[in-house]
């Protein structure tokens, strides 16, 4: 069967009813993507793209990159109808005040987690949401239990390195990206087009 009638079959099937391989549908999912590798967010807006082509409402909250970077995927996804929140101030590293950076970080996830209550997007990205976790500005209990408690229809998918523990077994997929190289060990900065 070629690939364009498999996934159209596939389609026809409401996901209530049982499948024929013995697989079960779920309303949502929850997806990590962590590891020390290029690519942890690139693989969450391919999933984006797909949400967008199935008419999902979806939304995109960035916790790091500053909303001056004008990243490509923000310009697309908006583009797109994708809701996009940026809510970081950019690196720690390059931060005059630390206490600013952690106060928006706590509110862009109280915005989050109305968000999944919400259920108004049937995806919603929570991107480099793992390193404001591990630097304590955001409680991983807090964000595991939003995870459970959020409504049923919203597939929710968090990047980052090192996510915490508690984050990998609430999850339905984790991903670990591990670096083989990076143009950066060679001096190369981040290039427009490319990382950002």
């Amino acid at each position: 069967m070629a690939a364009s009638e498999d996934s159209s079959a596939q389609d026809n099937v409401p996901e209530s009813d049982p499948r024929p391989d013995g697989l079960r549908s779920a309303e949502s999912l929850v997806v990590v993507n962590t590891g020390h590798g290029k690519g942890k967010s690139s693989s969450a807006f391919g999933m984006m793209i797909r949400s967008v082509a199935r008419d999902w409402p979806t939304a995109v909250v960035q916790f790091i990159k500053s909303g001056n970077w004008q990243v490509g995927e923000e310009k697309v996804g908006r583009q797109l109808g994708v809701a996009w929140w940026t809510v970081g101030e950019g690196f720690s590293w390059d931060s005059e005040d630390l206490s600013e950076d952690q106060a928006v970080a706590q509110a862009g996830w109280e915005h989050s987690k109305s968000l999944m209550e919400s259920g108004e997007y049937r995806t919603l990205i929570l991107d480099e949401i793992t390193y404001p976790m591990n630097w304590g500005w955001i409680s991983t209990a807090e964000v595991v239990e939003a995870i459970q408690n959020r409504s049923p229809k919203v597939n929710v998918i968090l990047t980052g390195r090192d996510a915490p523990q508690e984050l990998i077994d609430v999850a339905d997929t984790v991903s670990e990206v591990n670096s083989i190289k990076h143009a950066y060990e060679k001096g190369i900065r981040a290039k427009k087009g490319i990382d950002f």
